[in-house]
């Protein structure tokens, strides 16, 4: 295993399509554009096409060939195409298995057995094609900044990452689920008729300086996360100290739960069967029972 290649896996496990034929796979990647410009009004859509060489760099000669891009608006799309029998091919299945798109991969328990250094790597390119970093992403404060990385639908995947995170020693923030409990938690949108409104994407939030020793490959990104962890630690004005503030594992604070009412979505089959039926008042419970934790 080198770096190049335990990135291109994160990029595939993040936000990647595996196309198998019956002599060629292609494997396509999309870097989405959450919004048009930044949050000094830079156009992301040219930041994103200026990484790309950079990327280039680090894939290219791993593939030994060229990648094709395409990019609209909002989302830059990487891919390239290999025999079946290609040795890079054969590698990529035996990391993600049967998956054939980041909504049914697991991370592999070789990846949890990767140095260090190259759970980082895995872990940037997973956040270079899921992960956030915007103003909007505060918590209490708005120098709160936060890092949030969304993955539609894949419950274990969170989970996944949130365990390989925990390995490299950063800490999640909070985790809000797509369950009706946590983005339906008082059942309001349920009552005026909106019953599948909590069927989002989940959100894995991370403190901005927690992410520092992961960083983003995408230049719009890395810019956005120094900076806005410059503001953070310089306007944190708190009891303790700034790092014992945010290096923190959601064990290792008091439970403070408020009882949340029966949501009627508790049973849907969207839910995994191992918590499906399930009432839970906090995101911690639900993170606890699929796996995340000490």
């Amino acid at each position: 295993m080198n770096t190049e290649m335990a990135y291109l896996l994160g990029m595939i496990c993040g936000n990647g399509e595996i196309q198998r034929g019956v002599t060629d796979t292609t494997v396509a990647i999309e870097i989405p554009h959450k919004v048009n410009k930044t949050d000094d009004f830079h156009d992301i859509a040219l930041y994103v096409k200026a990484s790309l060489d950079n990327i280039r760099k680090n894939i290219e000669p791993l593939i030994s060939t060229g990648i094709d891009t395409t990019q609209s608006s909002t989302v830059t799309r990487l891919s390239f195409t290999k025999s079946n029998a290609d040795f890079l091919i054969r590698e990529i299945n035996q990391f993600i298995g049967l998956a054939t798109s980041h909504d049914n991969v697991r991370i592999h328990d070789d990846v949890f057995a990767f140095s260090k250094d190259q759970k980082v790597i895995f872990l940037r390119g997973f956040a270079d094609v899921t992960g956030y970093v915007r103003r909007s992403n505060q918590y209490m404060k708005p120098y709160e900044h936060r890092v949030y990385i969304e993955i539609p639908h894949n419950w274990e995947l969170v989970i996944d990452i949130c365990n390989l995170l925990m390995s490299v020693n950063v800490p999640v923030q909070n985790i809000d689920w797509a369950h009706p409990n946590m983005r339906d938690g008082k059942v309001i949108k349920y009552n005026k008729g909106y019953k599948t409104f909590w069927k989002k994407e989940h959100q894995i939030k991370i403190w901005v300086n927690e992410f520092l020793p992961i960083n983003f490959g995408i230049l719009h990104k890395q810019q956005a996360l120094e900076n806005f962890a410059k503001e953070f630690a310089s306007n944190y004005s708190g009891k303790k100290i700034f790092k014992e503030h945010t290096h923190r594992y959601y064990w290792e604070y008091k439970k403070q739960n408020k009882i949340k009412p029966i949501h009627p979505g508790e049973n849907d089959t969207f839910i995994p069967v191992k918590i499906r039926g399930k009432h839970y008042n906090s995101w911690k419970e639900i993170a606890e029972d699929l796996g995340y934790g000490k």
